[in-house]
């Protein structure tokens, strides 16, 4: 069975927010993604201090598709550096996981 993991992605619209989540899905690059709006964010960028409010993606995949999110990330995100942390679930619902691999997978056609 696949093994799940959650990922994070941060943007500064929510518009891009949407675009990136929808695309991720239609692409089967994850099965669900929770977008959380106005969060604050507080990081140094070329030496200077920001303090910015942004958009937080949860995107839940499995492991099989974290080398192709991260592709779909460096090429479609607006940011120069994005983020993109990946985390391992230690435990899942096991109808959760497979619900998750079979919307993930590509249908042969």
């Amino acid at each position: 069975m696949a093994e799940l993991v959650v990922a994070i992605v941060t943007t500064n619209n929510r518009k891009e927010a949407e675009s990136l989540a929808q695309k991720m899905i239609k692409e089967k690059l994850a099965a669900c993604i929770n977008i959380i709006n106005n969060i604050r964010s507080i990081y140094e960028w070329e030496g200077e201090i920001h303090d910015e409010q942004e958009h937080l993606l949860l995107i839940k995949t499995t492991k099989k598709n974290v080398e192709a999110l991260k592709k779909f990330i460096e090429e479609k995100h607006s940011f120069e550096v994005p983020e993109l942390v990946v985390f391992e679930a230690a435990d899942v619902l096991s109808d959760y996981l497979q619900w998750v691999e079979d919307v993930t997978t590509p249908s042969a056609a």
